[in-house]
């Protein structure tokens, strides 16, 4: 494969440096710190463009939260990186090592990649469930045992040696991947240079091993297969690849026959012959519901949670979910209503506004 050179030039161009800074304050345009540098977007871009010239960009101690996720109550570590100068720099590579990194990506490869969220993994086993039934008797789930932080630095640098030749351009890969331990969740790059990393994985399971039907959701696995001893040796083989790039298999993994029991991936429960939400979503959905009754109101926040549930119902078999523990509340009709509302009061700059549900009216 041709090695990519002449990218750090693009990177520190004052154009992508200010597309970076737009592109970074996505979601926190409000908050003061960040407000400033969109203010001064050319003064902060050429203070950035210097820092990159001269390799005096020395990485910034990130603030690093414990959290317990989502209704599983999993704790993480999140690292979260200076928004100067360091979340823009994170974005001004990606600009322009990401169509690289896509080049030998997987096609399905999932999960911090554009076009390829929860949705596209969805359809893509529903599909496969559905017109392949004899190819998708069995399957293997498995993942990776603390992904992230166990990621081999050393390795990864010599991964991405082997597409980039630009000398400058590995240096400042190499910066920020040796500010940490690992692949700290939190930051931008980490998403894709775990994707990366998983590369060459992804490509045995498929060449090498011969999987018909093959998903990845960062390090979620999900392979299914007509033979259950196959799928047995599958895992053997993938576990001692892992071994070969540092990283361990989760002792969890199963095979199991699919007409037996649900595949319970990317937030969805699929059975052969349906979808359902995954209990635990399904829990948090409800309790979002109580709480929006409990307010009496319907704000912009609430409204696109709204929203990106019926996206969740659109793909499975839960409209009577839905008329159950949604609508009655606030509708998807409403919901987008003030999304749609909220959206050209910002255009105007004026304050987002907030709709009393119609059980509240009157109170």
């Amino acid at each position: 494969m041709k090695r990519e050179g002449y990218i750090f030039e693009k990177i520190y161009n004052l154009n992508n440096i200010i597309n970076a800074i737009w592109k970074a304050s996505d979601k926190k345009r409000n908050q003061r710190r960040v407000k400033m540098i969109l203010d001064n977007d050319l003064f902060y871009a050429k203070q950035i463009q210097e820092l990159l010239k001269n390799k005096n960009y020395f990485p910034s101690t990130p603030v690093i939260k414990t959290i317990n996720d989502g209704t599983s109550k999993k704790t993480r570590t999140i690292y979260k990186p200076s928004f100067y100068p360091d979340q823009i720099i994170h974005w001004a590579l990606m600009l322009q090592i990401e169509p690289i990194i896509m080049r030998g990506m997987y096609q399905y490869s999932c999960g911090s990649v554009p076009n390829r969220g929860t949705s596209y993994g969805q359809k893509a086993i529903r599909n496969w469930l559905d017109t392949d039934k004899r190819n998708t008797k069995y399957c293997l789930e498995m993942d990776v045992k603390k992904f992230y932080p166990s990621i081999d630095n050393e390795l990864l640098k010599g991964m991405f040696r082997n597409k980039i030749k630009d000398k400058n351009c590995l240096w400042l890969i190499d910066t920020i991947i040796d500010s940490n331990k690992g692949q700290p969740i939190g930051y931008f790059t980490s998403q894709w240079f775990a994707n990366f990393f998983l590369e060459g994985l992804d490509h045995y399971i498929k060449e090498k091993l011969g999987v018909k039907y093959y998903i990845r959701y960062v390090d979620d696995l999900v392979l299914m297969g007509a033979n259950k001893k196959k799928l047995h040796r599958t895992r053997v083989h993938v576990e001692k690849y892992l071994n070969s790039i540092n990283l361990e298999l989760k002792d969890n993994w199963q095979v199991f026959k699919v007409s037996n029991r649900d595949i319970d991936f990317l937030g969805l429960r699929f059975y052969r012959d349906r979808t359902t939400l995954r209990k635990r979503n399904a829990l948090r959905i409800k309790r979002r519901m109580k709480k929006i009754e409990r307010k009496g109101y319907l704000n912009d926040k609430d409204a696109s949670a709204i929203i990106s549930y019926w996206g969740w119902i659109k793909r499975s078999d839960s409209f009577r979910f839905y008329h159950k523990h949604i609508k009655p509340i606030a509708s998807i009709k409403l919901a987008k209503k003030v999304v749609s509302i909220n959206a050209k009061l910002r255009t105007n700059q004026e304050k987002p506004v907030r709709i009393i549900l119609k059980s509240n009216r009157g109170n």
